[in-house]
């Protein structure tokens, strides 16, 4: 900061006192006590007596207009008051500009973000419909404070709050309440009511608030909750009856669970081998005060067998347990757990990935029984608030149904659980020998070799993909909802009018994306081509090989999660080459193909995110007795044309894959959410109960000693793949002189090209 004194002479009769480096200059008269006060800034103002920065006046305890008449003159005064006036009101400007410049970048962000992660199209006109960033139930909004928010700008048709989604819908009744609320709300900070944190709202306008329907979902087979099992005195009795200071026997098993207190009584049960040691029980067995408890339940017909073995949890909010399948060999079919002390929102899983969210509320009884002991894996969140239904609290039994209309946050409180069980004597013979520890091995699955030749490879895709998906279809179709945004950003980026081949379009969840194309599908099997006919798409039957469309006659084409199912590499080619025999030149095609490398770039892709349960204690859905990798070489007796093919696949092994030829040509099966140990493999389809079209099943699990009637409640179907390690793809569309790979990338564990038609 400078300060130049222009005309010392005109100081006479004043002292002086000019603090230079910082931003205030200060002026006594000693008479008046008097102080004048000068902030610096950078725009510079001349004085009569200061060349300065930016000058802008604070009088204190001025009444001595002589003073300032003798320093500045009487015009200047004023002058200078004006000044600083005009200096404060551009550096409010100043903020605010800089203020409404931060809420668009995060606004723009915020747009980018719903379309690359969600597939939502955000817009730029108004209209009666806003989506609302960092306000959901996935970052702590309840229910209850955004409506008290939003419905200051007036009346609302809808609320949705997807589960576990930083973002909410809104609809207005009209646009001008819709605008009214954007205006107001848009890069405005609010305050969290359950957790006291200061998030910032980023509004945009969609075209429309519209979700999936969500289906209600039903108890996992052989579940069964009881309420009010107990009344609050004998809750009170049985929480005051546990000695968590006391024992310290506890302390090496506390130290293995960091995350809540735990107790074991009748038998302990090992964290480190997940058993129990069924020739040391425990010397004082059961509490006294649960055998009323247990009399009860047995007289009941809540369970067959006393229990010999109990484990009390105690859950502070914020803790859980990973998901997790009572090992077999340790324990009889029937489990029971108590709650105590508050409700919990527990998490069941299938192995197909089929999930359901079940509200235990306090003082109730859950029972697992056969399929839902045995095969789904149950567990409980680490969270603070559970997302339950909204009407009368959700503190009820029953499934948490993914109704975005009708969800909120319930605050957790802490809950004791008391978990009985019978330990078992003899090896476990259940009919879910993929997850029995028991049985491990002893499961017969004829493995099916590799193909040496064109027929043999007709007939293993016949048998391990076509009759697999027709099979599976209904089920398949359940599961395949929610589009791929970056599929979904190619599909909108196309011009209006364009015709578009959905080759392999399965139950259809592409063909809707964009009204302004033409678009049509495809699919080798029937029943899923009946489920796009229920939906209102066009769609037919055809193999990917020889699709009976006009050469020359599409504009784009897609082919998502197809070319991998081609147990060769000659009838891979051929497939793309078939893709760009429908193109018009200038024509583009987008294909994705499931990827060997599922870690990449220190990532690991939603396959390998969504396995069951942790690295210590989960059981892994292992269908196979034993894989061994696979030669990833395609044989040497394959067509001489096929010898391009061969040699770019061999390079590709050398180069990226890494994995280890062996003699055998048996195909392995691959254990799913794990990395790929091997090219081509079988991956296992468990099929949920109640959804299997035809009465025969294919390549379901051979179990020793049971019906066909127990087989069939969980069979478990194998399809062929060959998945793809880095650049073999582009390598592939390469070889084709008709077109030129535009774009490459990797997108959630698989590889992807945009081709164009030369």
């Amino acid at each position: 900061m400078s300060l130049e004194v222009l005309e010392d002479s005109k100081l006479a009769g004043s002292q002086q006192e000019a603090k230079t480096g910082n931003s205030t200059l200060g002026y006594m008269n000693t008479s008046k006590a008097t102080v004048l006060y000068y902030n610096v800034e950078r725009r510079k103002e001349r004085t009569k007596l200061y060349e300065v920065t930016s000058v802008q006046l604070k009088v204190e305890q001025v009444d001595d207009a002589i003073l300032l008449r003798r320093i500045f003159g009487e015009e200047d005064t004023s002058k200078i008051q004006s000044t600083s006036m005009e200096a404060k009101t551009s550096e409010d400007n100043l903020k605010v500009q800089k203020m409404k410049k931060k809420v668009l970048r995060k606004q723009v962000r915020a747009q980018h973000t719903l379309m690359r992660h969600e597939g939502i199209k955000c817009i730029s006109h108004a209209t009666q419909s806003l989506v609302i960033a960092n306000a959901g139930l996935g970052n702590g909004m309840s229910r209850q404070q955004l409506l008290r928010i939003l419905e200051e700008y007036g009346a609302m048709e809808t609320l949705l709050m997807p589960p576990n989604k930083p973002y909410s819908f809104v609809k207005y009744r009209t646009t001008e309440e819709a605008k009214k609320a954007f205006n107001a709300l848009n890069g405005k900070e609010v305050t969290l009511e359950d957790c006291g944190q200061n998030i910032v709202l980023y509004i945009n306008f969609v075209e429309k608030v519209s979700l999936q329907n969500a289906v209600p979902a039903s108890l996992p087979p052989g579940l069964m909750i009881i309420e009010k099992i107990v009344s609050p005195e004998e809750e009170r009795r049985m929480l005051e009856s546990i000695d968590w200071k006391g024992d310290e026997d506890t302390q090496n098993a506390q130290k293995t669970l960091k995350h809540r207190r735990v107790k074991h009584f009748g038998y302990e049960f090992r964290y480190d081998n997940n058993n129990v040691d069924k020739d040391k029980p425990l010397p004082e067995g059961l509490p006294e005060i649960c055998i009323p408890f247990l009399e009860k339940c047995l007289k009941q017909g809540y369970i067959r067998h006393k229990p010999d073995q109990l484990t009390i949890n105690q859950y502070e909010p914020g803790q859980g347990i990973p998901p997790h399948i009572d090992t077999h060999s340790a324990f009889e079919d029937e489990i029971i757990s108590l709650s105590l002390g508050a409700e919990i929102v527990m998490d069941f899983k299938h192995p197909d990935g089929h999930t359901v969210a079940i509200m235990l509320p306090r003082c109730s009884l859950l029972v697992m029984t056969g399929e839902s002991r045995y095969l789904w894996t149950h567990g409980i969140t680490p969270r603070k608030y559970d997302v339950i239904q909204a009407s009368e609290l959700g503190h009820k039994v029953g499934t948490i149904t993914a109704d975005a209309g009708d969800l909120t946050l319930n605050r957790r409180e802490t809950r004791t659980s008391f978990t009985f069980r019978k330990v078992r004597r003899s090896p476990c013979n259940c009919i879910y020998p993929s997850v029995c520890d028991s049985q491990k091995g002893q499961q017969s699955l004829v493995q099916p070799a590799f193909p040496q030749n064109e027929m043999e490879a007709s007939k293993l895709e016949q048998e391990y993909v076509h009759k697999v998906y027709e099979e599976i279809a209904t089920h398949f179709s359940s599961t395949r909802h929610s589009p791929w945004p970056r599929i979904v950003e190619f599909l909108r980026s196309l011009p209006t009018g364009s015709i578009v081949a959905d080759i392999g379009c399965g139950n259809g969840k592409y063909l809707g994306i964009n009204d302004n194309l033409y678009m049509v599908g495809c699919d080798r099997s029937k029943n899923l081509v009946d489920i796009c006919g229920e939906k209102h798409f066009q769609a037919f039957v055809c193999d990917a090989l020889s699709v009976p469309i006009r050469s020359g006659s599409c504009d784009a084409c897609i082919s998502i999660a197809v070319i991998h199912h081609f147990s060769t590499a000659e009838r891979r080619l051929a497939t793309i080459r078939e893709l760009a025999r429908l193109l018009r030149p200038g024509g583009t095609a987008l294909i994705y193909v499931w990827a060997m490398e599922q870690e990449y770039r220190n990532q690991k892709s939603k396959y390998l995110k969504e396995k069951n349960g942790s690295k210590n204690k989960d059981k892994e859905m292992n269908t196979g007795a034993a894989q061994r990798a696979l030669r990833d070489q395609v044989p040497d007796n394959s067509r001489q044309d096929s010898a391009w093919s061969d040699q770019l696949l061999k390079d590709l092994k050398d180069e990226s894959c890494g994995t280890k030829p062996v003699a055998d040509f048996r195909l392995p099966v691959h254990t799913n959410r794990t990395s790929f140990h091997s090219q081509d493999l079988l991956v296992p389809w468990h099929l949920k109960s109640g959804t299997k079209k035809k009465e025969e099943s294919v390549d379901t699990v051979l179990v020793p000693g049971g019906s066909k009637e127990s087989r069939e409640l969980s069979p478990v179907f194998h399809r062929f793949y060959h998945v793809f390690c880095e650049g073999e793809l582009e390598a592939v569309c390469r070889s084709l002189d008709c077109v030129r790979v535009q774009k490459s990338y990797y997108d959630q564990g698989n590889w992807c090209v945009i081709l164009e038609k030369l």
